[in-house]
């Protein structure tokens, strides 16, 4: 199982904001977006994440208790009953996001785990995407291993 980090960064909430992933130190990926919100760097961190590995099972370590409850507590089981309703009857805050992330784990014929780490505490490769996450925030431009 392919082990990756990611972590989304936002410079004001909403403002300049950043995403990043992680495959250890020699394999990473990062972008940005000019508004946004680090709700939604947190999702696109994942989704790229997810469209770098097509293949083989994979466990995502994130340090976003929104993306990550989404999957273990089965948040968007509920939003799909509800027809995008949250549990308090209001929109499903990032939908377009959701809405491209859900059927990439969900309906994956591979194992997708997602596992939570706790932000800023000293986790090297937690450490490792935020600082690509910030900087990406910060400069408004990516960077890749593949580059």
């Amino acid at each position: 199982m392919t082990r990756i980090h990611t972590d989304g960064s936002c410079r004001g909430n909403p403002g300049p904001g950043g995403w990043a992933w992680a495959a250890g130190t020699e394999e990473f990926a990062s972008g940005a977006a000019a508004h946004t919100t680090n709700q939604r760097m947190e999702v696109l961190a994942v989704i790229e994440a997810l469209r770098a590995h097509p293949g083989g099972s994979l466990e995502i370590v994130s340090d976003s208790t929104y993306v990550v409850k989404c999957f273990h507590d089965k948040w968007h089981v509920g939003w799909l009953r509800r027809g995008w309703k949250n549990s308090q009857g209001q929109p499903v805050a990032n939908r377009d996001l959701w809405e491209e992330l859900i059927p990439l784990v969900v309906a994956s014929p591979r194992d997708i785990a997602f596992t939570w780490v706790k932000g800023h505490s000293g986790d090297p490769m937690n450490d490792f995407v935020d600082a690509l996450a910030t900087d990406a925030a910060d400069r408004q431009r990516g960077r890749s291993s593949r580059d």
